[in-house]
């Protein structure tokens, strides 16, 4: 499924409506002698005079169009159109360069995700209880701390050696670190939104999450979810793949496809993803009851592995899907890339940042910074302008 792409028209930079404009010819006349008063200026210029306000006469159609894609070239002179062809031509083979360049740099995240895959198993096998930090890597870790913190940090070491020193029986058979993950993903705004109460039973037993590139041609990832063995559903593992288009988007980027999720094989009575209405029917001719059950479909994380579907090309031509429900998928698919996208980038990266909560420092930090760059309006700024994200 295509992700349509929503055009967002460039402004014109703010100005003075003359800074657009040619400045009036000067109609020198070939001797020093002014030119009479009441006397007309010629009514057929010259060929300066006439290239000039040629110049004035496009400018001024330039500046009274909308930037339509197509307005500007449908009044250049054809020689003048024909240029803008060939520059379309040139931007082509810079298209194929940066495909080049995108492909190359897939290749390049490739190559260092197998470099982080050690180290990622490392940290699974402590979280999971199967091994326990060397001195190392504890030191590293504390440096980390005092380097963000020296005094909270130094606080924390004193406290945790003198805990050390006396552990119950009930801390000494504490596992790894339970409940990682689910503290992870709920220290994310997005995704703590998805999470509900019944999710966190489930999320309970999530024991890693896991990152890999999509083989074949056309490029995309995948997420993996490990579980251990739960009452909630079958499943070992389950997986949300990520697909993007071969070309790439005005920006520079990949543009997303499409998506694919596990189907989760929930055991009975276990679907969080949908509540259970029982009601009693009574035969009017009978007298007999019975037991309806209808399924109604609620809000889960586990949705995260049903993406929503988009209608194709032709029903949308077609007028076959309303308007509203096609800006409801539009967000809902935004929303649905931007999480994978998150986890990719994010989370499995500095999933101990998101559990210690320092992550969230950085997100609020570059919501800051993207707060900084707007202001508010006056009313007067207001008029005539429109919203365009």
């Amino acid at each position: 499924m295509s992700e349509e792409q929503n055009a967002v028209p460039i402004s014109a930079a703010s100005g003075t409506a003359s800074s657009l404009t040619a400045p009036t010819p000067v109609n020198t006349p070939l001797n020093a002698a002014p030119i009479a008063l009441g006397l007309s200026r010629p009514t057929v210029p010259d060929i300066k005079e006439d290239e000039e306000m040629q110049g004035h006469d496009l400018l001024s159609k330039l500046n009274s169009l909308s930037l339509r894609p197509s307005g500007i070239v449908e009044v250049l002179p054809a020689p003048v159109a024909r240029r803008v062809e060939g520059l379309k031509g040139i931007h082509s083979q810079y298209c194929k360069i940066e495909h080049e360049l995108k492909r190359e740099m897939l290749e390049l995240e490739k190559k260092y995700l197998a470099k982080y895959a050690p180290l990622f198993e490392r940290r699974k096998a402590i979280l999971l209880g199967n091994a326990e930090p060397t001195p190392e890597e504890v030191a590293a870790g504390e440096a980390v701390s005092e380097k963000d913190d020296p005094e909270a940090a130094a606080e924390a070491k004193a406290e945790r050696e003198a805990a050390e020193k006396n552990l119950s029986e009930e801390d000494k058979a504490i596992k790894g670190i339970p409940n990682f993950w689910l503290t992870v993903l709920r220290n994310h705004e997005g995704l703590s939104e998805l999470i509900t109460e019944k999710d966190e039973a489930a999320l309970a037993f999530l024991t890693d999450i896991r990152m890999a590139y999509v083989s074949g041609d056309t490029p995309g990832f995948k997420l993996f979810f490990d579980f251990a063995p739960n009452p909630f559903f079958d499943d070992a593992t389950l997986v949300k793949s990520y697909h993007y288009q071969d070309e790439l988007g005005d920006t520079g980027d990949y543009i997303y496809d499409h998506a694919i999720g596990t189907e989760i094989q929930w055991k009975e009575d276990k679907d969080l993803t949908k509540v259970i209405e029982i009601k009693k029917q009574r035969n009017k001719t009978t007298n007999r009851t019975r037991l309806i059950r209808r399924s109604h479909a609620v809000p889960s994380f586990f949705n995260f592995f049903n993406p929503p579907s988009q209608p194709t090309p032709e029903q949308i031509e077609n007028g076959e899907v309303d308007e509203d429900v096609l800006d409801e998928l539009d967000e809902k698919l935004e929303l649905d890339y931007q999480i994978g996208e998150d986890l990719k980038e994010r989370i499995i990266p500095r999933a101990i940042d998101y559990f210690t909560g320092k992550a969230l420092e950085y997100d609020i930090r570059e919501l800051d910074e993207d707060e900084d760059d707007y202001e508010d309006m006056d009313d007067d700024d207001m008029e005539g302008s429109e919203d365009v994200r």
